[in-house]
């Protein structure tokens, strides 16, 4: 069984005991936290898709880490007017382990 849920403005296709990096939540490492914006559910009894979520059903997460990206760097410059700009950015994420699919 599989499930696509939403979470921070993106979709991740997910299923039990998989690690998925979701943008950074507000819990604590090993905190168990419920993704409830359940787009689309499939299993052995077929694929049923939400109106824009699926009613009743949920995913149930635990915190495993938090952690940065890797440093994406933005550089810019202007030709022949000595002007240059060197900047980084880590985008910060939470990594989450699956623990079930569920739907009541």
């Amino acid at each position: 069984m599989y499930a696509v849920v939403k979470s921070g403005n993106r979709q991740y296709r997910v299923s039990e005991g998989d690690l998925v990096a979701v943008e950074k939540l507000s819990a604590d490492v090993g905190s168990q936290v419920a993704l409830d914006r359940v787009l689309l559910l499939a299993g052995d009894a077929g694929v049923e898709v939400g109106t824009p979520v699926v009613e009743g059903a949920s995913v149930t997460a635990e915190v495993v880490s938090h952690d940065r990206r890797p440093k994406v760097e933005i550089f810019r410059f202007k030709r022949r007017k000595n002007v240059r700009c060197l900047r980084g950015h880590r985008q910060p994420y939470t990594l989450l382990k699956i623990l079930s699919v569920t739907k009541s």
